[in-house]
């Protein structure tokens, strides 16, 4: 196969670089039976909101439309954030403008009433993230200023649990931010920064800390940040007086994983993380009281006998709804894999996989409802469209894929 060019801050190829409420109880004979310490233990810019190139412009993909469309914002790597809506039946999606005011939102994130975006853009030399009002049909307009994260190569935010801070991680410093969200829906000035500090065994990605995720447990206790560098979970206190992180426990992955994203089982008992260097997906045990992990069992995400010889680099990780089925897109192997659980989330084992319809899918989601999944396929300029079979969580492909620039995050409003 020929080689691939890695993005600044996507995973280093051979050539390049030398390479998601369950109310059953959960069983603990096993797993839990073996960790029983888990218990223990600048300035405003005006928005440019055009309609697409004719070969970008309104297109639809997915099985027949039904009547019920819900707004859909999609963060691009260089292409703006491109709005537009999807049928709530059948996962198709219609695309409609972008605004371009930001080079490449390649995470987004919405509040929870839905009425504001946010956005990060991966390409600015320092982190920036900003904030847009949401309006009828899903069009954009910008909410203040926007802020700093205080370090570069900034790939992940969210919105804290108390819906009044907004969490951003910045990959390339190895730091994480915090940023007051005001009564409008707009961002403050940042509230806090915390360096990570440490390394991994791999010499070319590994020199130093990668933050690559951040995140509220379930229940809002606590901050989650997940650092490829430094193979580790780092769990926070918020002071959500103050919009301060302060640190309560470590959780280290086998050295080299590289940990990457995590999805919480619906319960909030456990958690799944995509290992990136090593091709794997890790299940760890969650004490809400105390923000601990206790690490348990990993496993592949290509399934077993795959012989395309191409380096894979595991990326999102998704939870049905339910909790019965565990989804993670495959880098490399060009698929999304899907995995059933076990023992009430204690144990994975993959169950099949899918191409992706494209190359290189980074973010993938699935809307309430459940019936649908989508991939953004990022070297492709594609968005694959998948049903799911709501007894086995099996995938299957749902009309053609969706061409639009470097496609990473996928959002449904």
């Amino acid at each position: 196969m020929s080689p691939r060019t890695p993005d600044r801050r996507a995973p280093y190829t051979e050539s390049a670089e030398s390479a998601e409420s369950s109310a059953r109880r959960v069983r603990r004979r096993t797993f839990l039976g073996a960790l029983g310490a888990v218990a223990a233990v600048g300035g405003s810019t005006a928005v440019a909101s055009a309609v697409l190139p004719p070969e970008e412009g309104r297109k639809t993909a997915g099985r027949k439309a039904g009547r019920a469309q819900r707004p859909l914002f999609v963060g691009t790597s260089g292409g703006g954030i491109v709005t537009g809506s999807y049928d709530t039946s059948s996962g198709a999606i219609s695309t409609s403008g972008a605004v371009q005011d930001v080079t490449s939102p390649t995470f987004l994130a919405l509040s929870e009433d839905g009425k504001v975006l946010y956005a990060l853009d991966e390409a600015s030399e320092e982190g920036t993230v900003r904030a847009y009002a949401v309006g009828d049909g899903g069009k954009l307009s910008p909410l203040g200023d926007p802020q700093s994260t205080g370090g570069n190569g900034v790939t992940h935010l969210s919105v804290h649990a108390s819906g009044k801070w907004l969490l951003s991680a910045n990959y390339g410093s190895g730091s994480v931010a915090v940023h007051p969200v005001k009564a409008d829906g707009a961002l403050g000035a940042r509230t806090d920064l915390v360096q990570h500090e440490g390394k991994g065994p791999d010499p070319d990605r590994q020199e130093g800390p990668h933050a690559h995720q951040i995140v509220s447990d379930p229940k809002g206790g606590f901050v989650i940040a997940v650092d490829l560098g430094t193979d580790s979970l780092f769990s926070y206190e918020l002071d959500t007086g103050k919009g301060k992180l302060k640190r309560v426990a470590e959780a280290k992955a086998k050295p080299g994983a590289g940990p990457r994203h995590l999805a919480f089982h619906p319960d909030g008992r456990f958690a799944y993380v995509t290992n990136e260097l090593d091709s794997t997906v890790s299940v760890y045990a969650y004490d809400a009281g105390s923000g601990k992990f206790t690490r348990g069992d990993s496993i592949p995400t290509v399934p077993e006998g795959d012989g395309s010889g191409e380096r894979n680099y595991p990326a999102e990780v998704a939870v049905a709804a339910d909790g019965r089925t565990v989804y993670v897109s495959n880098r490399g192997h060009n698929s999304v894999a899907w995995m059933s659980v076990g023992g009430g989330g204690e144990s994975l084992k993959i169950s099949g996989s899918v191409p992706c319809g494209g190359d290189w899918p980074r973010h993938i989601s699935i809307p309430s409802g459940g019936d649908v999944l989508w991939a953004g396929n990022e070297k492709s300029s594609t968005i694959g469209v998948f049903s799911v079979d709501k007894e086995s969580g099996a995938l299957k492909k749902a009309g053609e894929p969706v061409k639009m620039t470097k496609p990473v995050c996928v959002l449904p409003g």
